[in-house]
């Protein structure tokens, strides 16, 4: 993968600086998403990988085959100080749609699941709150599918997904969607 983020320029694969936390969340297609954690002031540096599945650093051939079991990902690692895992939280229900199983838009697959990888017993608290204050709200037509797993091994992906938005700009797939009823419930864009 690429060796240094293109906005941070700090080194991908380095340890998580003290003080930091990490957190990783599966909403579909990881090219376009990453880029909304960008703007999060607190977010120390994204990358963008694979997680929960059994196969040993896959390819992404392989996690779009299906037989991995792993989920596109973004691992985002954050100062607390500054931005709370609710803010990530909150990015992360804005940028997918969470009633869709292994769904977003025209991709389609189990890698493409939605999925809060938690880091703790904290986020793991965090998100089942609000995903329980989301799903009696009405929010949504559809039930909510998203997971809720403790974070298991991350793998880099591959150095062209990395910032792939960044590259890719006018690519109009990559866009997010914006809820505005999440706005209702306290959960801010």
């Amino acid at each position: 993968t690429a060796e240094t983020h293109f906005l941070s320029g700090l080194p991908l694969k380095s340890p998580v600086p003290a003080g930091m936390a990490e957190a990783m969340f599966g909403m579909g297609c990881f090219w376009g998403v990453e880029r909304k954690f960008w703007q999060v002031p607190g977010v120390w540096l994204t990358m963008v990988g694979y997680a929960g599945g059994y196969t040993p650093n896959p390819t992404y051939k392989e996690v779009c085959g299906g037989d991995s079991g792993h989920v596109e990902v973004v691992q985002v690692s954050f100062d607390p100080a500054v931005v709370g895992f609710d803010k990530l939280l909150d990015v992360f229900w804005h940028a997918h749609d969470p009633t869709t199983l292994n769904r977003q838009g025209n991709d389609v697959g189990t890698q493409y699941r939605s999925v809060v990888f938690y880091h703790g017993v904290k986020q793991r608290d965090a998100a089942e709150a609000v995903k329980a204050k989301l799903g009696a709200s009405g929010t949504f037509k559809d039930p909510i599918v998203t997971a809720i797993e403790p974070a298991s091994a991350f793998y880099e992906a591959e150095d062209y997904h990395q910032e792939y938005y960044r590259n890719n700009r006018s690519q109009p797939y990559c866009q997010y969607v914006i809820r505005p009823k999440l706005k209702k419930l306290g959960l801010q864009d």
